[in-house]
């Protein structure tokens, strides 16, 4: 099995606007991988890299030791864990696109002249709702 471990560029597959600061390219940060005839049998390890030191380990149990990223390419290699390599923008860089929309919006209106508010829980997602009053139904 071959992937990229310091550049998987999805950037060829995002469509839209692609935030420079928080472009689609990922480093790989973990591996988990099986050995074995099925899932439901043979053996569970993880190569992983540490996000302080940079160092990549592997764990087999309760044993830990130290290897590379390259020996996680293995045909075992069952899971890959990706994360962005520079910036932090959520929705696949699409937070700025979101956020200059809803400033249209509030500056002008949006189509039919419709505006929407957004509320955002602790995790940074937002609830989009219409503020645009529902049409009566006929009686």
């Amino acid at each position: 099995v071959d992937f990229p471990i310091d550049r998987l560029d999805l950037s060829p597959y995002v469509l839209g606007p692609k935030d420079p600061e928080a472009p689609p390219i990922y480093k790989l940060f973990g591996v988990s991988e099986h050995t074995g005839t099925t899932a439901n049998s043979g053996h569970y390890t993880a190569t992983v890299r540490n996000s302080e030191d940079g160092n990549w380990y592997r764990h087999n149990d309760s044993a830990v030791g130290t290897t590379s990223g390259d020996a996680a390419m293995t045909g075992g290699a069952y899971l890959l864990f990706y994360q962005r390599a520079k910036g932090s923008m959520r929705w696949a860089g699409m937070e700025k696109q979101i956020l200059l929309e809803e400033q249209r919006k509030r500056d002008g209106g949006g189509p039919n002249g419709s505006v929407a508010a957004a509320v955002e829980d602790a995790d940074g997602f937002r609830e989009v709702t219409n503020k645009k009053k529902k049409k009566k139904p006929f009686s």
